[in-house]
């Protein structure tokens, strides 16, 4: 597990914001820091709003079955040199006209395109509801990291800090013995610059700490990481027995359960139907059309009254509206011919995607292959690094005590006996990291094998 390093400003600033109000943490489980990060993470909720924009391109898929209908209104002027009709003269005048209309239109073929939209539409909802379940999967094991490598920090500061109370009461006791002429004095420097570089570790250690608590608190979405902090409810052990399934087995069943290939395999059905829906564009359409329409006039009108032409008023307006309206309907059949080979290079780059899908779901395939058989790898690789830490340690602890035994009664120099001491820190520090470094090792492949670390809910 990498350990970051920064400078002791940094710490310093972060330290004073951030560990004052440790005496009212709330300590976090990791099932719990993985739920809220479901509920809380950015990308979650922007693939979540990634699904809902599919669920409204359905609808829009769906409109197209039904028939467009537009109404339309108009009321106008006319001002200037206009004919009179009392007289058929030019003269200056205003009229002013009324016009309503109705416009409905339908599709009742268009080479299937429709359909096929509609159907491929629906599968973009599955596609985007696999993107929102990977990235719930692929945000989970990003929580688990930073959760496991916190309780590393955590160790590895209770590590530093008793080996620090070990050094200061050596220290303590060495400056008795060089006062009583037991010890030379040189070995009492040598003991203060080892005690100087114990609190340095702290400082370390504890900006470490610091900074993974806000890396996982920004996983989560948390405004405040003062009052954070987690508790450590794991265990270094192969609880679901994940480390006694044959790889083989492990990639069969990933193959089932595994989002990237069911999305990768979305995508392929999705690539199929445009080639389908831009093949329709070669194929004739046929529209049904109805349009109403009336108007009305407010100008003088000229009517011939018992032979004798006489000038009156404008009918009134819905008497107009009633008398002038109009029907028009019927059928519109467009037949491609030639469109400058539009409708065919649309053909041709819909079936290069197509098999582009194809490549992606096999790479998606041997991808996973690879991952399963690496992650079982690393896991066995893990544990053995794990319990052979675990023995390194136990020998180094009885290095250190033999030592001590010789240090104490005057066989063995501070110099030695320093170096003893830190073996055995280092001994512990590569038991810590061999730890988590497994524990998160078995959370990847219990992922491959279908046990999540808390169960996802689909929406």
């Amino acid at each position: 597990m990498k350990i970051n390093k920064y400078n002791s400003l940094v710490f310093a600033i972060l330290f004073g914001f951030g560990i004052s109000a440790q005496a009212q943490t709330k300590q976090w489980t990791l099932e719990q820091c993985v739920k809220y990060a479901l509920d809380h993470n950015i990308t979650i909720k922007l693939s979540e709003l990634d699904v809902k924009n599919a669920d409204i391109d359905k609808k829009s898929a769906f409109g197209s079955y039904l028939p467009s209908v537009n109404g339309s209104a108009s009321h106008s002027w006319n001002i200037g040199l206009n004919q009179d009709v009392t007289t058929g003269l030019l003269r200056n005048q205003t009229t002013q006209y009324s016009s309503v209309g109705l416009n409905a239109g339908v599709d009742i073929y268009k080479g299937l395109q429709n359909q096929n939209t509609y159907r491929k539409a629906k599968l973009s909802i599955i596609a985007s509801k696999y993107q929102l379940l990977k990235m719930q999967e692929d945000i989970s094991l990003n929580v688990a990291n930073a959760f496991l490598e916190i309780l590393a920090y955590k160790e590895n500061l209770k590590v530093r800090k008793e080996q620090l109370l070990i050094d200061e009461k050596r220290l303590k006791r060495s400056e008795e013995m060089v006062s009583a002429g037991t010890i030379p004095r040189g070995d009492l420097f040598d003991l203060k610059a080892t005690v100087a570089t114990d609190q340095q570790a702290i400082v370390v250690a504890e900006n470490n700490l610091l900074i993974s608590k806000l890396s996982l608190a920004q996983l989560l979405q948390l405004k405040e990481f003062t009052d954070f902090d987690v508790i450590d409810d794991t265990n270094a052990k192969d609880e679901n027995n994940i480390m006694a399934q044959n790889p083989v087995d492990i990639y069969n069943k990933a193959k089932e359960t595994r989002t990237e290939l069911k999305l990768a395999q979305t995508n392929l059905e999705i690539a199929e139907k445009n080639v389908t829906i831009a093949k329709g564009a070669f194929q004739p359409t046929l529209t049904g059309f109805y349009s109403f329409n009336t108007r009305a006039s407010y100008s003088d009108q000229l009517k011939d009254i018992n032979g004798v032409p006489t000038v009156v008023g404008p009918d009134p307006i819905f008497d107009q509206f009633s008398n002038n309206k109009g029907h028009n309907f019927g059928l519109q059949l467009n037949v491609p011919i030639f469109n400058g080979f539009s409708v065919k290079n649309n053909v041709e780059r819909s079936k290069v995607s197509l098999e582009k899908s194809k490549i992606d779901l096999e790479q998606k395939s041997l991808d996973l292959q690879r991952n399963v058989y690496t992650a079982f790898t690393d896991a066995k690789g893990a544990l053995n690094t794990y319990e052979s830490s675990t023995v390194t340690l136990e020998a180094r602890q009885q290095a250190y005590n033999f030592a001590k035994e010789k240090y104490d009664v005057g066989l063995m120099n501070a110099f030695d006996f320093t170096q003893a001491q830190t073996l055995l820190t280092n001994a512990q520090s590569d038991v810590i990291r061999a730890k988590y470094d497994y524990m998160f090792k078995i959370k990847i492949l219990e992922f491959y094998f279908g046990i999540p670390i808390v169960p996802i809910q689909t929406k």
